[in-house]
């Protein structure tokens, strides 16, 4: 395995916010303290939350996304040209009483300062493990944006990715520099492309989902293109996650061939916790060394797998790559917006225990 990752035993990254940190937020939005005030408990936070993932033995370190409201729009915004907008999505989360925020391209885009390279540093100085940095992919932006505005801003498709992709590459050059060796992609696109009301909706609205999923893995190549040698870079995927709801349902079947093959990342975690993501038959289009990352550990319900069951579907998984390319993780993280989803931090606690004691009896020290 690589030094830097992914591990056998591993986590998508964020973590449910603690009492201090919602009450802090709650209390900065109503303007009784400012952002120097907020810093010092995100920090605080933090640091406990690392002393945390060290303590039940997870190798990769997050921040646990404290200092985000929601996984996704924190990030993108931070590029100017992007404005945020009600949603207007025609499928949205499972009986959520809440959708994320659309963006709206308003503006040629630009990374005009680093967006969240601070946040990685104050990670890596306070740990000894290897620190792992999220961002959401470049997909995002054009799945969950407003088509019209996008389109009046950028006639030209191919200046949209062009300017997108060459401020992540600023930002995953900044981020090496700073130390950062591994790096997570987060993109929910693939896992939508593989529900057919979400198909059906993009066909309506004038897509076509197979091209879509070409240009998103173009993007996210794109994005990579420059990275070092030495960074390990990972995809992560899922079908939703809000307060534990979800949007999408559906095998991998409809974008394996072009995902698995295409991307050129060097590990996979995806969501398998239950049968809303299929069989892992398309798993066999995962290139030879790449390794998967299992998420058969569920983020969303406080109930505990048991050791036997996700010991046997990693067998199953080993008969389309070899289990020596195979890891172990949750399905998501536990809370991919400042709201969590429903289960506690004890909950949280004995799920990463869980992932870790499994990964050990399956592959000891390798």
């Amino acid at each position: 395995m690589s030094p830097h990752g992914p591990f056998r035993a591993d986590h998508v990254g964020s973590l449910l916010r603690p009492a201090e940190l919602h009450e802090a937020r709650a209390r900065a939005r109503r303007g009784d303290i400012d952002a120097a005030a907020l810093r010092v408990v995100e920090d605080r936070c933090i640091q406990a939350a690392i002393r945390t993932q060290e303590a039940i033995g997870l190798q990769s370190i997050t921040d646990g996304e404290f200092r985000r409201d929601w996984w996704h729009v924190d990030f993108i915004s931070g590029f100017s040209g992007v404005e945020l907008t009600q949603p207007g999505y025609a499928k949205g989360f499972q009986n959520a009483d809440e959708q994320p925020p659309f963006m709206k391209v308003v503006a040629p885009l630009r990374r005009t300062r680093p967006i969240m390279v601070d946040h990685f540093k104050f990670v890596a100085a306070h740990t000894t493990r290897t620190a792992k940095f999220c961002m959401p992919s470049p997909a995002m932006l054009h799945l969950r944006s407003d088509r019209l505005a996008l389109a009046s801003t950028y006639p030209d498709i191919a200046q949209f990715w062009a300017d997108l992709t060459a401020g992540y590459r600023a930002e995953i050059a900044d981020l090496h520099a700073a130390g950062c060796r591994y790096l997570q992609i987060d993109d929910t696109s693939v896992s939508m492309l593989c529900d057919e009301k979400i198909r059906a909706n993009l066909r309506e609205a004038g897509d076509d989902p197979d091209q879509l999923q070409r240009s998103y893995t173009a993007a996210v190549n794109a994005s990579l293109r420059d990275r070092p040698a030495d960074m390990v870079v990972s995809m992560h995927t899922c079908r939703g996650n809000f307060k534990s709801t979800f949007i999408a349902s559906g095998g991998y079947d409809p974008v394996a061939e072009i995902i698995f093959a295409g991307t050129e990342v060097d590990a996979f975690f995806l969501e398998y916790d239950d049968d809303r993501s299929g069989g892992f038959a398309p798993l066999r289009f995962v290139p030879r060394g790449k390794k998967v990352v299992l998420g058969l550990v569920s983020s969303k319900r406080a109930e505990l797998e048991s050791k036997s069951e996700l010991k046997r579907r990693i067998e199953e998984a080993a008969r389309y790559v070899p289990l020596e390319d195979l890891c172990l993780s949750p399905q998501c993280g536990f809370s991919s917006t400042h709201h969590g989803n429903r289960l506690s931090e004890d909950d949280q606690r004995r799920k990463l225990e869980l992932v870790v004691e499994v990964a050990a009896e399956v592959w000891g020290g390798r």
